[in-house]
């Protein structure tokens, strides 16, 4: 057990396991949005996710822009912050809705599924240690702000490395989670599913 949970790591994964993708396989990503049970929570899911990225490569974007001197340093404090604390706490407030209402209604409605929401399930809670880091790296650097340059770099360093960690654990998250559940909702519909 322990060696497929190693094997299965968020961090070291390329994707859900082939005898998890069967739903996935009878409707592939690209057909989704024809689909007519993609209305209703599919798409809810889908935009929320897409978020999800976009806030992502705007925070990546930003820190980058502050490290190449297009952004001073109270300037980039004040676009960054309110985005952070949105980004952060929405990710945290939805895994907490899916791990505790729909991954169990999902994995009842389909047990061959089971342990695909398990594995996504163990995926919140390495985001959840990596909300947590980075808010902490994140901090760290808002109140170098007002030290030295040198203190300032270092510091926008280790955040960028943090949030460099979060966005691809969030990504490859996303991905999977998508490609379990999207394609369950477009098999059952929502009402199928108790979830409308």
């Amino acid at each position: 057990m322990a060696d497929q949970a190693a094997e299965h790591h968020l961090e070291r994964r390329g994707g859900l396991p082939e005898d998890l993708r069967w739903l996935v396989t009878k409707y592939p990503r690209e057909d989704w949005q024809s689909h007519d049970n993609v209305h209703g929570m599919a798409s809810m899911w889908l935009q929320r996710h897409d978020m999800f990225r976009e806030l992502g490569g705007k925070l990546t974007a930003g820190i980058g822009d502050y490290r190449e001197g297009r952004l001073d340093a109270h300037g980039f404090a004040r676009w960054f912050a309110p985005r952070l604390n949105f980004f952060l706490g929405n990710l945290d407030g939805h895994h907490n809705v899916e791990d505790h209402h729909y991954f169990p209604v999902f994995a009842e409605a389909e047990t061959r599924l089971k342990r695909g929401f398990e594995i996504l399930d163990a995926d919140h809670h390495l985001i959840h240690e990596a909300l947590e880091m980075n808010a902490e790296a994140a901090n760290a650097f808002l109140r170098t702000l007002s030290e030295d340059a040198d203190k300032q770099r270092f510091a926008a360093d280790s955040y960028a490395d943090e949030n460099a960690r979060l966005i691809a654990m969030l990504t490859r998250h996303l991905d999977d989670e998508e490609d379990l559940i999207i394609p369950l909702i477009l098999d059952r519909g929502d009402r199928a599913l108790g979830i409308d």
